[in-house]
């Protein structure tokens, strides 16, 4: 892989001649707000504390990473554009506005293009929801985790149950679109208590929700707590139980999985996250943000500095905060598309495949491991899809490392 600080507009083919990106593809942007009123113990998301920002400063900061990358990759068509963070929610939404408007000016927008904000339930950020509307946000998410005083405390979450069910109702009276987050399989949480709660937050759920099983990640408080002994997830055997209850609940309400932890009904998935797992196009703004974009001459994978500070000077200085931008041989964005795919439930198109790279799926992938895996009812494909299965998708990572070619085995 050769390393890079972005691309010019006019890069080299291999001819030796200038080449101007001409591709008028789809295109899904990421904005990232940095900042948090507090840190939450589970969370490894690039986010700092601070919620008194120049706003003002930041509107100009990415205004021009925008402008940067339309002269990397002008014509194309956005058709979603994700805030995400830290908590968008606190930003003004004039910077919003802001922003959508350079946006427009920079690309031609999607008639129908979901632009989505995160946010948090607290009542100061609950009544911006109107002001988020008008300024063109039209779908909410919101992070809930739970309606359980205790696991709100012991998430770090700022807000109460009443205040979550309040923004939720709130939510759903000025946005077409929304959806919330909850987080299961909490230490002494019990597959009994987990089906009570979601059954209850099914009760005040639209079209979508997003129901995550709690991880232990490095560089986070959780982790600490984990590597010191305490108990923090539920047990392995009660996980499982409990991810089987959630797909059985949801199957039943309506809005089955389409992806391993997101739920919906039909045509109500998130349009940003499916360009993830597709392996579509898409560039990220702001401090830690990351892309995959191709130019036509080449596929790039493309990370922003994290240090807020640092991406602002970054900025002002050269028009963007790019850290890295790689370039990715073909075999790199591969297993890359496998291992995003392979989160859906639909699982990855061949035909699309095929629209992305020269190697068929078939003789990317080892033969002989998809006929174990097919054979062992981790894997199922026909001649337009290759998926997991329910048994596959509960045990997705270890999927993924067997079917990689330097893995040996299961």
């Amino acid at each position: 892989m050769s390393h890079f600080i972005a691309p010019a507009i006019h890069t080299l083919n291999e001819s030796g001649n200038a080449f101007v990106q001409s591709d008028r593809g789809a295109l899904a942007i990421y904005i990232h707000w940095p900042y948090c009123v507090s840190k939450c113990p589970y969370c490894d998301f690039n986010s700092h504390v601070g919620d008194t920002q120049d706003q003002e400063k930041w509107r100009r900061a990415y205004a021009r990473e925008l402008e940067h990358y339309a002269g990397l990759l002008p014509g194309r068509t956005i058709t979603s554009i994700f805030f995400g963070g830290g908590t968008p929610s606190l930003m003004e939404a004039r910077t919003v506005e802001s922003i959508l408007g350079s946006i427009a000016r920079l690309w031609t927008i999607d008639p129908d293009c979901e632009i989505t904000l995160e946010a948090n339930p607290s009542s100061v950020e609950a009544q911006k929801f109107a002001d988020f509307r008008k300024a063109g946000v039209n779908r909410l998410s919101l992070g809930v985790q739970s309606f359980d005083a205790e696991a709100l405390k012991f998430l770090g979450r700022a807000h109460d149950a009443d205040e979550a069910r309040r923004a939720i109702i709130l939510a759903a009276s000025n946005f077409p679109r929304y959806s919330f987050d909850l987080i299961y399989a909490r230490a002494e949480q019990t597959p009994a208590a987990w089906e009570a709660e979601l059954r209850a937050a099914l009760t005040l759920a639209g079209d979508h929700l997003s129901l995550y099983q709690l991880t232990i990640e490095p560089h986070t408080q959780f982790y600490v707590r984990d590597r010191r002994g305490e108990k923090l997830t539920a047990p392995d055997d009660e996980s499982v139980t409990m991810f089987e209850t959630t797909q059985g609940i949801m199957e039943q309400a309506g809005l089955p999985a389409y992806e391993i932890s997101n739920h919906a009904r039909a045509g109500q998935e998130s349009r940003h996250n499916l360009t993830y797992w597709h392996y579509e196009d898409y560039i990220g703004i702001g401090p830690g943000a990351h892309g995959r974009y191709h130019t036509g001459v080449a596929r790039y994978a493309t990370e922003a500095h994290k240090a807020p500070d640092i991406w602002l000077a970054e900025v002002e200085a050269r028009r963007h905060g790019i850290k890295t931008a790689t370039a990715l041989n073909e075999t790199e964005a591969m297993r890359e598309a496998v291992m995003m795919g392979l989160r859906l439930r639909s699982g990855i198109d061949k035909q699309k495949w095929r629209a992305k790279f020269a190697t068929p799926l078939e003789q990317f992938l080892p033969a002989g491991k998809v006929a174990r895996l097919e054979n062992e009812n981790y894997l199922a494909q026909d001649t337009v899809t290759l998926r997991a299965t329910a048994a596959g998708l509960q045990r997705l990572n270890a999927v993924l490392a067997y079917v990689d070619e330097e893995s040996p085995d299961l």
